[in-house]
């Protein structure tokens, strides 16, 4: 019987979904969080066969010695995984010291991590990437402006969602940044790219195959999102185009990809861009080895009538999976914030949208900087239909 060690169960909180595919498939699933048992939600406690609270998940020494005990009590530990970007540098280490090789290694972390490092393996699969220079001084970094011209973007080269991220339009905002940046965190500087964010979403096996794919558009910046708090929205395509499997699947092969949940991120150009290519082309943007952030797992099954949590735990126990899609949506994302004063109120949302609506919810203050603090999310069969929505959802008085 496989022993799974899975960090940080309780949080994101949809997450014991993962738990509980990974128990039905009959392996021993072991919790390490720092939340105490008895406020564990009942299905994550059903879903555990042991948890282990630790005072606090940063302390790496107390996380090896939870790891360490279940080693012991349970024998060889075969997968330890979190799904979460923020512990990937932890779940990599801990697999390092335990000789667990089912994931990524320490040695595999800055090609994974670091998004200067990313391009090397970018352009390895043919994939277009920004030209960028690593932040140092003022004056390297306007020679650098002086070859891509401004607007730039700014932002720690390692680091986890849309946080620090500047869009530099002048010198005076260069100089402001350099006075307020973060001294011990490198930074990035990209040319900016105007274009909207595709991703390609998937299970990949053992073999770097993928057992399930699809992918989501951002046509609002979770950059504008954390920093200007504007409306979040996004959506899970009803199909996947052919160019963005094709760059996820190299994507895949490139960065050796293996029995892994992973969105990568692309651009698609919304207008010609020199040195790139034309309206429409495909780019890279940034890869993140762990499914897409929040109640994205739960918008793949509205949109796919499938379960995404079984998939994972399948390809965990078996390396493939008989999970069947049911169907083909569309399934639309409105983050909405308390400050703006909109036209519909929850209630005439609810009673204009019931019939597509699958989830409300009011989003804790760790993930509404990011995604609005009420959240809706339905499914539609026409962009047409989808694109009212949002209109409906978002308009202001």
């Amino acid at each position: 019987m496989k022993n799974v060690i899975f960090i940080s169960p309780n949080f994101p909180t949809n997450y014991w979904q993962f738990c509980r595919e990974l128990k039905n498939n009959g392996l021993n699933v072991l919790g390490i969080g720092d939340q105490p048992y008895n406020e564990l939600l009942p299905e994550l406690k059903e879903s555990l066969n042991e948890y282990y609270k630790v005072n606090s998940l940063e302390d790496y020494d107390e996380v090896y010695r939870a790891v360490a005990f279940f080693a012991f009590k349970y024998g060889r530990i075969d997968f330890i995984e979190s799904n979460n970007e923020y512990w990937l540098e932890q779940d990599a280490k801990l697999r390092t010291d335990f000789n667990i090789r089912t994931g990524f290694q320490e040695k595999d972390l800055p090609r994974i991590k670091y998004k200067s490092k990313m391009k090397k393996y970018y352009e390895k699969a043919g994939i277009p990437v920004a030209r960028y220079h690593l932040v140092d001084t003022v004056k390297k970094c306007q020679d650098f402006i002086k070859t891509v011209g401004y607007p730039v973007i700014v932002k720690p080269d390692n680091g986890v969602g849309a946080s620090h991220i500047y869009k530099l339009e002048n010198d005076a905002e260069l100089n402001a940044f350099f006075e307020e940046k973060e001294p011990d965190v490198s930074y990035i500087m990209e040319e900016f790219i105007n274009a909207e964010i595709n991703s390609y979403d998937a299970i990949i096996d053992s073999h770097g195959e993928p057992i399930f794919e699809t992918g989501n558009c951002t046509p609002i910046s979770i950059m504008d999102s954390v920093n200007y708090g504007d409306d979040a929205i996004f959506y899970i395509e009803k199909n996947l185009a052919e160019d963005t499997k094709k760059a996820g699947r190299d994507t895949v092969k490139s960065f050796g990809v293996k029995s892994r949940f992973v969105h990568f991120e692309f651009f698609r150009l919304l207008t010609d861009h020199e040195g790139i290519g034309k309206k429409g082309t495909i780019m890279a943007l940034e890869v993140n080895m762990r499914p897409c952030g929040g109640f994205t797992p739960d918008m793949i099954n509205f949109a796919r009538e499938t379960d995404v949590y079984k998939i994972w735990a399948d390809m965990v126990a078996f390396d493939h999976t008989e999970k069947e899609i049911g169907g083909y949506h569309y399934c639309g994302f409105a983050g909405l914030r308390d400050y703006k004063d909109y036209v519909l109120s929850h209630e005439e949302i609810i009673e204009k949208y019931g019939d597509h609506l699958k989830m409300t919810a009011r989003l804790p203050e760790a993930l509404s900087a990011a995604m609005g603090n009420n959240i809706y999310m339905a499914t539609f069969d026409t962009k047409e239909e989808l694109d009212t929505f949002f209109r409906d959802l978002l308009e202001t008085r």
